[in-house]
């Protein structure tokens, strides 16, 4: 008979601890039994830590119940013109990633914020951005569809397109009425230096006017939302209004137009999740709208809601929940919990979390760290649901300035979240 001599178990710290032989075997069986209890969790390297930029993961799970992730890569991001679109399949009961593989690549320009979809007709579609002239506000909203993409190496790409957008008057009027909503909260449009908020947006009210610069610079995220209606939501934001909107197809993505959009305090990249009666709330990042002086900022999440089905959008507020100026999501589980991944600190993103709630987000009583080192950079989360009802999670991961880079895979339990502290 063959006797196992090493075993592991995931404790509550997340550590794999191992015990060899016998005695630690039998020493071991009953505080075994009490930690191995604990929700399955399991977290992964989709590749060796390496010296680029890998950035702003997007993870799907495929039909076939395999994973497909794919990322941005380079020796920078909107600047360096060697930025590409990679991703990696992770084979159903397979124990590691595949090879990396190219996804997408705009002849001489950066290609960056990778978003993976697969549409009520299982076509899979990439989202992404190739960015002219070196500005985010410039930015071309780019798409490629495939039916073949479980195969081993890249998916067979069968179409690609540009998605162009006019959000329209429409954009400028609810701009401005969004904007005197908000400016009693903000300083003045007279700063001297011209670089408060309040002149910031005073500026904008007036290039929302200009089509040419409402037409580009929409930049992807988040996952898509496919509403009970069939309506599909791509949500998109813009660097150069600091706003966000949806992209919106009411005929399974073969048309799309804007809706109108959702305004805050220098807010961006929306997180899209439906309430039981109908109600969409959307999660903002916010946006430091000058790289020197975020002194402006509340620091927080920022919260938008709409009752027409991402139509239109209320003004965003600022949630209790800390933002660094770092993206988020969040996901609705199909028994009705939701999660948020996100940074829980006001200041930088060496801490990345889970947080889960039972009240579709009135409050959020259950935390869990995924990764907390000082000195380390864990953020640009993406999550998912899969069939078998785990939650899948990619995320930058770079645990120390001179460590290196890679895309972290974290496979989890919902109760693992809830099992760090039961009691709540």
């Amino acid at each position: 008979m063959s006797i196992p001599t090493q075993f592991s178990c995931v404790h509550a710290d997340g550590i794999k601890r191992r015990a060899r032989g016998w005695l630690p075997i039998l020493l071991f069986g009953l505080a075994t039994v009490m930690t191995c209890a604990e929700p399955f969790y399991q977290e992964r390297l989709i590749f060796p830590l390496q010296p680029k930029h890998v950035h702003a993961s997007s993870v799907i799970e495929c039909p076939d119940g395999s994973l497909l992730c794919a990322w941005f890569h380079g020796s920078g991001e909107r600047t360096s013109l060697d930025v590409v679109i990679q991703g990696a399949r992770l084979k159903k009961d397979a124990a590691s990633w595949s090879e990396v593989f190219p996804m997408a690549d705009t002849p001489n320009l950066p290609d960056c914020n990778p978003v993976l979809f697969v549409g009520p007709s299982r076509e899979l579609w990439l989202f992404w951005i190739a960015v002219p002239a070196d500005r985010w506000e410039d930015s071309l909203l780019r798409f490629r569809k495939a039916q073949d993409y479980t195969g081993e190496g890249p998916p067979k790409w069968a179409w690609q397109d540009d998605l162009l957008l006019e959000p329209g008057d429409r954009f400028a009027v609810e701009m401005a009425d969004k904007f005197h909503q908000l400016r009693p909260t903000l300083p003045g449009p007279n700063d001297p230096q011209g670089r408060s908020l309040g002149a910031v947006m005073a500026r904008l009210q007036l290039e929302a006017w200009d089509k040419s610069k409402r037409q580009r610079g929409w930049m992807t995220r988040c996952h898509l939302a496919v509403l009970p209606s069939g309506r599909i939501l791509l949500p998109l934001y813009s660097d150069g209004f600091l706003a966000g909107l949806m992209a919106i197809s009411d005929d399974q993505g073969k048309s799309w137009r804007a809706g109108g959009p959702i305004i805050g305090a220098a807010l961006n990249q929306p997180s899209v999740v439906r309430k039981k009666d109908g109600t969409l709330l959307a999660y903002l990042r916010e946006e430091a709208f000058d790289a020197a002086d975020d002194r402006q900022l509340t620091h927080r999440i920022q919260l938008s809601q709409s009752r027409d089905e991402g139509e239109t959008w209320s003004l965003a507020v600022p949630t209790d929940l800390p933002n660094p100026n770092a993206s988020i999501e969040v996901l609705a589980l199909r028994d009705g919990r939701w999660v948020l991944v996100y940074n829980d600190t006001e200041n930088d993103r060496h801490s990345l979390s889970l947080l889960m709630s039972d009240d579709e987000g009135a409050s959020w009583k259950w935390k869990r760290h995924l990764d907390d080192m000082p000195g380390g950079r864990f953020h640009y989360p993406s999550i998912i649901q899969a069939r078998d009802g785990r939650i899948q999670v990619t995320y930058t991961y770079q645990p120390g300035a001179d460590a290196g880079r890679s895309i972290k895979h974290v496979s989890l339990d919902p109760d693992w979240i809830k099992a760090a502290n039961p009691g709540t």
